[in-house]
């Protein structure tokens, strides 16, 4: 039963055939599926190594390892190996992975089916291309004339981070969109929908409200910490407006199922995204009894460190949420686009497509592949569900984007992460206007049929 199976990983590392589960009981997925995760690993797996080479604990114990020191002179490595730790490390690994993915985001142009060769590299052939990914990260300790490469690579870093970080607005916009359409579809059939949707609003909102009183009590201080407390009600007050919008008879006639579900979720990501603000500000101190004290930080003993903690956790949490977002979802080409309200006109079936649905969306396959192991669905014999080049520049901005939130954007004085923990202006204020944007963006939607009905009437 296992040679079936381990044949067909086989061609599926150094063939051109789809990867899949060596277990039959798991349900079957797309080709153009597969290909995104699997592209979605290597992601993840360069993000890692990353992390790690940016952790001093690592450092720290690295240099109990015997012969450390007369290994890392071997390689030329520097003392200690310095070279292959710190930010300048970081810069150079995901400048090998943004190269990788450029080159295949170059090399996919003009693919329009899976029957080429080009479409053939790009959904198999695994083994090859990892190998040429390490070979790409390991390539970027080798430039010439390190200063100026770092200098030049972290304004194009942070170029492509903040283009990489509107995309995933973006698609935290059309999400919210596609969730309440489909839960709003669901009505039709089944009445408990309404029970789902109102509760999942009133959590949201919730999450809101608290994050809001949170960063009120914690976050603002009577004597200092003056942006806090005007951003923070700025940003409070346009979740609301854009709530109140959202329900608003001039918006519910031409989108009848507009409802709360979608402002809620902007309202908790722009809650996040004003926390991570905050928490990104260099500390403030105020002169309590004769004795310099810091304010308006995290409530625990480990202060800012803790802000750092929680910020980059829920970071790399809502990163890769909508990475794997992107993958996981229905990418038909007739989908809703992140910013188009979806016409009245349009199959009350392709309006609530994939978003917690667990129905079948295989129906525009053709051919199916059965064995040992899991199956696969050859699904773009006569053309592709998503745009390869496309694809692969996403993924070349998301490493500027993993590499610029690793070394906290522009402030890497000190290589090491906890001289980062001080707090950046440029991340506070890239964040703040982070916010802003998403809900320019959301406002956009909601706006667009009023503005531009023709383009949107049935």
């Amino acid at each position: 039963m296992c040679t079936p199976c381990c044949i067909s990983q086989l061609a599926c590392c150094c063939g051109s055939a789809a990867c899949s589960c060596c277990c039959n009981c798991c349900p079957k997925i797309k080709q153009s599926t597969a290909t995104r995760i699997m592209y979605t690993l290597f992601l993840l797996l360069v993000t890692v190594v990353c992390v790690i080479m940016m952790s001093p604990t690592v450092e720290e114990e690295m240099k109990n390892i015997p012969f450390y020191s007369e290994l890392c002179e071997k390689m030329n490595a520097g003392k200690n190996c310095k070279t292959l730790v710190g930010y300048s490390a970081v810069y150079k690994v995901c400048f090998g992975m943004a190269c990788f993915f450029f080159i295949f985001s170059i090399f996919t142009i003009g693919v329009n089916n899976s029957t080429g060769w080009r479409a053939a590299i790009h959904n198999g052939f695994w083994l090859p291309k990892f190998i040429l990914l390490v070979a790409s990260c390991a390539g970027g300790f080798f430039i010439p004339q390190e200063e100026m490469f770092l200098e030049v690579w972290r304004y194009i870093g942070a170029a492509g981070g903040f283009l990489f970080l509107l995309i995933q607005l973006m698609l935290l916009v059309e999400f919210a969109h596609r969730w309440n359409t489909n839960w709003s579809s669901g009505v039709e059939y089944n009445r408990l929908w309404y029970a789902a949707l109102a509760l999942v609003t009133l959590v949201l909102f919730s999450i809101a409200v608290g994050a809001v009183i949170f960063m009120g009590l914690y976050y603002t201080h009577p004597g200092a910490c003056r942006l806090n407390k005007i951003f923070l009600g700025i940003n409070g007050t346009l979740c609301l407006l854009v709530s109140l919008l959202a329900i608003s008879p001039v918006i519910q006639k031409l989108q009848p199922k507009s409802g709360l579900l979608q402002p809620g979720v902007i309202s908790v990501y722009v809650m996040y995204l004003t926390f991570s603000a905050f928490a990104s500000k260099p500390t403030e101190m105020v002169e309590k009894d004769g004795v310099n004290t810091t304010v308006c930080v995290f409530p625990f003993k480990s202060g800012k460190e803790s802000d750092k903690k929680i910020v980059k956790a829920l970071g790399a949490v809502i990163l890769f949420g909508c990475i794997l977002y992107s993958c996981l979802t229905s990418t038909i080409k007739r989908r809703s686009a992140a910013l188009r309200v979806i016409r009245n006109s349009e199959p009350e079936t392709e309006r609530a497509r994939c978003c917690f649905c667990f129905g079948d969306d295989t129906d525009d396959c053709e051919e199916e592949k059965t064995g040992a192991g899991q199956n696969v669905v050859y699904d773009e014999s006569e053309a592709t569900n998503y745009s390869y080049k496309c694809f692969h520049f996403v993924y070349f901005l998301g490493s500027l984007y993993v590499m610029m939130t690793i070394t906290n954007w522009f402030h890497y004085d000190n290589y090491r992460i906890e001289k980062l923990l001080d707090g950046s202006w440029s991340v506070f204020w890239i964040k703040i206007s982070s916010s802003w944007v998403c809900l320019l963006l959301y406002t956009g939607t909601l706006i667009a049929p009023v503005i531009c009905p023709k383009r949107f009437e049935a």
